[in-house]
């Protein structure tokens, strides 16, 4: 059985409710359909069900099942102004902009399904920018009690099985925080750990990457995975963590044994926490389109309720990996 086939089934066990905003695009109803189909979450699309009715009908999926809600006709409209208003008041919020910001903008109506706790989770990003999906998230639901950073992950699922967790790997950050400082690298790998043990496996191996080994580099990026590792071995010295480490020292044992003779990583990593998103973005999409993995993500960390990111160059299956996967978070809240 596959990683996500191992997700779904985990989504399945304790069926959540997921919003899918961007109901234009034909990517999410071909996803809502395969959802539905395989019983994975109950979904809820935003905007007008005669067009969605008429796109799945052109596309010849069935949604049925699928919940649609209409900002323009709901009756929970006044509901959700008045949560939006209270919520966002104290940065000069009136009644009237929450109004028009719900019934024009469907990726904050759906943040404020969640909110309201009308839906467990939210995946949008299809056809929006990171931003324009994590900005309501954050104004909104707010970071998790003990979280310093919002950052995010991608789930790889390689072909090679004797690495990661049988292939397995979460890559961090690779698509939010472009160039964070040594504090918020840690923070991230502490955030990471946590992602892991929820989704992929129950040990975490992190490695604090680099293009030097133990010093075989001098750099201020390289200082920079030097301090990261430095703090998070004393604000979080549970974690199975090293650095700074290349990635051939990270992921092959033979070479860890002579870059970084006992290193605890070892050359057994599960977890790359990359230096910038350059590296982190990069990296996962060599792996994804010249290496064969399937990359789930961006998902994001640290939201206090589940909402999670799409590439732009996703497919409908990504979709609905994406939603198994923000199905299983809504269990762990």
């Amino acid at each position: 059985m596959s990683y996500i086939d191992i997700i779904k089934e985990r989504a399945r066990l304790d069926k959540k409710t997921i919003v899918l905003p961007e109901s234009n695009d034909k990517r999410t109803l071909l996803a809502a359909a395969k959802l539905m189909e395989e019983g994975i979450a109950d979904i809820i699309m935003v905007g007008d069900e005669e067009k969605i009715m008429d796109g799945a009908g052109w596309l010849e999926v069935d949604l049925t099942g699928v919940q649609v809600i209409n900002p323009k006709t709901t009756d929970k409209l006044d509901d959700y102004v008045n949560l939006l208003y209270e919520t966002r008041k104290a940065k000069g919020m009136t009644p009237e902009a929450a109004r028009e910001i719900l019934l024009k903008d469907y990726l904050t109506f759906g943040i404020v399904m969640v909110k309201a706790n009308d839906a467990d989770g939210m995946v949008a990003g299809a056809c929006h920018s990171t931003a324009d999906t994590l900005r309501p998230a954050l104004q909104i639901l707010k970071t998790a009690p003990g979280v310093k950073l919002v950052s995010a992950f991608f789930v790889m699922d390689t072909q090679f099985k004797d690495q990661g967790e049988n292939g397995a790997f979460i890559f961090a950050d690779c698509g939010l925080n472009q160039d964070p400082t040594a504090e918020e690298l840690a923070a991230i790998a502490d955030s990471s750990s946590r992602s892991f043990k929820a989704l992929v496996g129950p040990k975490p191996v992190i490695a604090m990457l680099s293009h030097s080994t133990r010093g075989s580099a001098k750099h201020a990026l390289v200082d920079k995975v030097v301090e990261a590792t430095r703090i998070a071995h004393e604000q979080y010295p549970h974690l199975v963590l090293d650095g700074e480490l290349q990635l051939d020292a990270a992921l092959v044992p033979s070479v860890a044994k002579t870059k970084a003779p006992g290193s605890p990583v070892g050359g057994n990593a599960n977890i790359l926490i990359f230096p910038n998103l350059d590296a982190g973005n990069i990296g996962y999409k060599l792996v994804q389109r010249l290496g064969g993995a399937e990359a789930y993500g961006p998902m994001l960390q640290g939201i206090a309720k589940p909402v999670n990111d799409l590439s732009r160059g996703c497919s409908w299956q990504d979709i609905v990996g994406v939603v198994a996967l923000t199905a299983v978070q809504a269990q762990l809240v």
